[in-house]
């Protein structure tokens, strides 16, 4: 090995180690992850995962998942806002919630959709009936992705198990990744949080 060579190695691992000091000595990297994965529209998830019994890291791992965080955000598939709602689900969802006020779809109640804390209010309620029924994160996360039916037929079917212990079987690809995806950010906001 040269002089040259080994003078570039002594200052890459210099690097190195001075970057894996100012990083965990000063806890930067915990920055980083809060900036990563944050707590943004606090004041309703807190208020909703409450009202409904859901864990608020779970939300906002779904929210993470859905639209980054993007109020405005909408799928190919028409799914709007930070929790990503179909407008008839929302609509369900808003009779069971409000039980004084009966909605039908227009573009009023549609736009209301990117409203978070309208968005966070139904999306976490809708999440709540979810856990309900399947009585498992994983089942209710697929739910919520591909649908009540198509988890019931999977579970009828025997392609999955009604104790969820073998989500790695759910055949839809896109909700296979879904599910991991969302488990796997809310392991991270338990560590940070």
């Amino acid at each position: 090995m040269t002089k040259k060579l080994r003078k570039v190695l002594l200052i890459l691992a210099s690097i190195i180690i001075s970057y894996f000091i100012i990083f965990y000595l000063f806890g930067l990297n915990n920055v980083i992850m809060k900036k990563t994965y944050p707590k943004k529209y606090e004041e309703y998830v807190v208020k909703y995962a409450r009202e409904y019994g859901i864990d608020e890291l779970l939300v906002y791992s779904i929210i993470k998942s859905e639209s980054n965080f993007k109020q405005d955000a909408i799928s190919k598939s028409e799914a709007k806002g930070l929790m990503q709602l179909m407008e008839k689900t929302a609509i369900e969802m808003t009779n069971e919630v409000d039980e004084n006020e009966s909605y039908i779809e227009d573009n009023d109640f549609s736009n209301e959709l990117y409203n978070p804390e309208t968005n966070i209010k139904l999306g976490t309620y809708y999440f709540s009936t979810l856990i309900r029924k399947y009585n498992n994160v994983g089942l209710a996360l697929a739910a919520y992705n591909a649908g009540m039916g198509r988890v019931d037929e999977w579970i009828k079917d025997g392609v999955i198990k009604k104790d969820g212990s073998d989500l790695e079987n759910i055949p839809y690809n896109e909700t296979n990744i879904y599910v991991r995806k969302i488990l796997n950010n809310y392991t991270i906001y338990k560590k940070i949080y």
